[in-house]
């Protein structure tokens, strides 16, 4: 099959597929006479196991590591195990970084008249709240990010 009806049969975009193949996720197509690519049922199943882990979030270097250990017959499913329960705790992580974003954004906003004056504490916020020279050089009015003092 040529790369569109790869794309169709595995859910992954035609640029994708080029992508992983030049990352070597997946082996170059063969190409036909005529140039183009050509699939087979294997290389659609090997797309869809690619799309699923990166529905799950995980990178293209795990992924490399997945496909590795999908391919060894031999492998311990503990090895499978511990790289899924790394890719949980880096979730976890990004959970908890989002969720004290996402407080930090509402007491700011919760501050912000919303009115046609032009001082606004979200602007203000963000403007305190950087790491450059000038933010050592006042007092802050955030501690932990999402902890908001007044």
């Amino acid at each position: 099959m040529n790369i569109g009806e790869a794309s169709r049969a595995s859910g992954v975009s035609s640029k994708m597929i080029r992508y992983y193949e030049q990352t070597g996720l997946i082996p170059r197509a063969a190409r036909r006479d005529s140039g183009y690519r050509d699939y087979d049922d294997t290389d659609v199943h090997r797309l869809r196991f690619i799309r699923s882990a990166r529905d799950l979030g995980f990178t293209v270097e795990q992924i490399g590591e997945l496909l590795a250990l999908w391919s060894d017959r031999g492998r311990a499913s503990a090895d499978v195990k511990a790289l899924a329960l790394d890719h949980v705790a880096a979730l976890k992580q990004k959970q908890a970084e989002i969720a004290a974003m996402i407080l930090t954004l509402e007491n700011l906003a919760e501050r912000c008249h919303g009115d046609d004056r032009p001082d606004c504490p979200i602007i203000e916020g963000l403007a305190e709240n950087d790491s450059g020279p000038a933010a050592r050089a006042r007092p802050r009015r955030f501690g932990k990010v999402g902890e908001w003092r007044a």
